[in-house]
């Protein structure tokens, strides 16, 4: 039975059910070569059946020098990873979300933005988003970033809806803002995205315990397809990413964990949880105002 033909009887026998595939990857810094594997794990999603698959952050190039990305950079109307993802997603019948590219923007400054896509069967863009919180930290003497030098940030939430489900769309460091997610889920979201590449550092401490916090927070699944292992570059200094894709479900749980390598990790989401639980936890119905904090 062809793969197309699987998922759509999944979909007969188990309406409430989406089944989800996270690829996990290690982008270089060369935009043709992570299309090329991207790809081919995306048609892999798909041939397992998989009706959503979703990519990680920056997919078409991870690079730490300005100078080569304002180089292999392209606008999204030219932007090579865009349409030929788009092409996958029509090809395979499936809804894709590509976590996010950097792109170069028009918006008068210089800076690229952070730009995740969401695709649907007919590989036509619905929504946009682009990345709000910018990663200006110092993790450590030898691991700085100041990714708001580079990237403008974007000033919109996005929630899209998908046959019906409620996305909310986030990137990486936005996990670190609740408020945007609790935003979200009010609006409508039962599902949301967090495309990454988190520090190694970071990851290894806060990862699993933030996407389970907002998560729980929400009462909404929460899928995190990330970057991992070592990412090669032809210019400038490399980086590692954590990895550890992962999907969580309304109560908290943990259903997929990606690992350190790359690969798909497929997991089956039951829709029904989203209103189980927050019939169970009304917590999104209880904000109370209350006066500034002095």
């Amino acid at each position: 039975m062809p793969w197309n033909a699987r998922a759509n009887l999944i979909r007969l026998l188990r309406p409430d059910v989406l089944r989800v595939g996270l690829i996990q990857t290690t982008s270089s810094d060369c935009p043709e070569e992570n299309l090329s594997t991207v790809k081919g794990l995306v048609a892999e999603a798909a041939s397992k059946s998989a009706a959503f698959v979703l990519t990680p952050e920056v997919t078409n190039c991870v690079s730490m020098s300005r100078r080569h990305q304002a180089s292999v950079l392209q606008t999204e109307n030219e932007d090579i990873t865009l349409s030929g993802l788009r092409e996958s997603a029509l090809e395979h019948d499936i809804w894709l979300l590509i976590g996010s590219l950097a792109l170069k923007d028009n918006g008068g400054d210089g800076r690229f933005v952070n730009r995740s896509f969401l695709i649907n069967p007919r590989g036509e863009i619905v929504a946009r988003y682009d990345k709000i919180h910018m990663f200006d930290v110092s993790i450590s003497a030898t691991e700085t970033y100041r990714e708001s030098d580079g990237y403008r940030p974007g000033n919109k939430a996005a929630l899209a809806d998908m046959d019906g489900i409620g996305l909310g769309m986030t990137i990486c460091y936005d996990l670190r803002f609740p408020r945007l997610f609790r935003d979200l889920a009010q609006a409508g979201a039962a599902i949301l995205t967090v495309p990454s590449a988190f520090s190694p550092e970071t990851g290894a401490a806060h990862w699993e315990i933030l996407l389970r916090a907002r998560a729980i927070e929400t009462g909404s699944f929460v899928l995190a397809p990330a970057q991992c292992g070592t990412h090669s570059a032809s210019e400038g200094r490399g980086r590692k990413t954590y990895g550890h894709s992962l999907a969580v479900d309304p109560w908290g749980r943990v259903l997929a964990d990606g690992g350190d390598l790359t690969g798909i990790t497929m997991v089956d989401l039951n829709l029904a949880a989203v209103d189980d639980v927050r019939a169970r936890l009304p917590s999104l119905s209880h904000d109370r105002p209350y006066g500034p904090v002095k």
